[in-house]
């Protein structure tokens, strides 16, 4: 962008990243830019009507759960990896329409490689769910070299359309034991923890005996899943390093400049 945004948000519903605000405006404060980044929560059915006012704000910003894949419709113009995904998080307006990109591909990347060191190699692929975030990690893991991903979701359909659309690397799997066998990496990407009492989105007995894993999900403290699989010895971690990197490329793409990461981690320490 060659300007600045007139203002700068986070739209969900609820809005499920709450520190994201947090590490935005520490980075907005180092690098001197007279923005605040501010949380709107859109009720159900009123994401046209939102995406309306970001484009006569002259808005930038993300966008998080349930609209990544529905925020697409607003946008006049996509970039490939947006189109590639098929869902938004990252926008920003030109001439007085919405762009869409998706900066969660490489936020993933950044992160994996963050939490488990740049020399592992996954094989092998456990993938649990199929929506927006499910994609963002396939868009990742097929530049991978020599990585398969088994796919499982509660929800059959939105699973088969998700794998066909990166045949190349993905199947589906009818249950999630299948999709654990011989994985190197298990890997959620549904909303399941970002609740206290939610279940665990695969019982920690029946992970592989090396497996790494990483939860998209993000919680002060790690997830109980996080939790539960380094009590039993596996590496892992939640999706505060990817959601971190993720806001970071979205950073560069609004102002056309790195922010100071250094910044954006102390701000999100007690």
């Amino acid at each position: 962008m060659t300007s600045l945004p007139g203002r700068l948000v986070l739209i969900g519903h609820p809005v499920s990243h709450s520190l994201s605000p947090t590490f935005q405006n520490a980075a907005l404060r180092h690098a001197g830019l007279p923005l605040t980044y501010e949380a709107l929560d859109v009720p159900p059915g009123r994401l046209e009507r939102a995406a309306a006012w970001l484009r006569t704000s002259n808005a930038a910003g993300n966008v998080t759960l349930p609209y990544k894949e529905a925020f697409l419709a607003s946008c006049a113009r996509l970039s490939p990896i947006a189109e590639r995904v098929g869902a938004v998080n990252t926008f920003w307006c030109e001439d007085g329409a919405l762009v869409g990109d998706n900066t969660d591909v490489g936020g993933f990347e950044e992160a994996i490689v963050r939490a488990f060191g740049s020399d592992r190699r996954w094989p092998r692929v456990a993938l649990i769910g199929a929506g927006g975030a499910a994609a963002a990690v396939l868009a990742g893991a097929e530049r991978w070299f020599g990585t398969e991903v088994r796919l499982w979701s509660r929800t059959a359909g939105r699973a088969e359309s998700l794998a066909r659309r990166f045949a190349r690397i993905c199947t589906t799997v009818p249950t999630v034991h299948d999709a654990l066998e011989g994985a190197d990496l298990v890997v959620n990407a549904t909303p399941l923890g970002l609740a206290p009492d939610d279940a665990l989105p695969v019982p920690i007995q029946d992970l592989p005996p090396r497996a790494a894993v990483y939860d998209l999900v993000v919680r002060r403290g790690d997830t109980a899943w996080v939790r539960a699989a380094r009590g039993a010895g596996h590496p892992a971690a939640d999706g505060l390093g990817m959601l971190v990197a993720q806001g970071a490329l979205s950073f560069e793409r609004w102002f056309g400049q790195a922010p100071d990461r250094d910044a954006m981690w102390s701000a999100l320490r007690p």
